[in-house]
C-alpha cells in the first residue's frame, strides 16, 4: 500500500513539474479539453490530454517492458 501511495505523490510532483513544458508543447489546448470560466473560478479538465498521454506512457511502459 505505501508504495503505491509513494508512487502517486512521485508521478503528481513530476506531473506538476513538467506541466508549463506540457502546455508549451500544446497539451491542455487540445480540441476536447473543457475550460469552464466562472464568478468564482475556472474549471478545468484536459480531457484529450489526459487520453494522449496516457497511450503515450501505456506504449512506453511496453516497449520498457520487453
Amino acid at each position: 500500500m505505501m508504495k503505491w501511495l509513494v508512487t502517486l505523490v512521485l508521478a503528481l510532483l513530476i506531473l506538476g513539474l513538467l506541466t508549463p513544458w506540457l502546455n508549451r508543447l500544446g497539451l491542455g489546448r487540445l480540441p476536447g479539453d473543457i475550460r469552464v470560466k466562472h464568478k468564482r473560478g475556472t474549471f478545468y479538465f484536459p480531457f484529450v490530454s489526459v487520453i494522449l498521454m496516457s497511450l503515450a506512457l501505456s506504449l512506453l511502459a511496453y516497449l520498457l517492458g520487453r
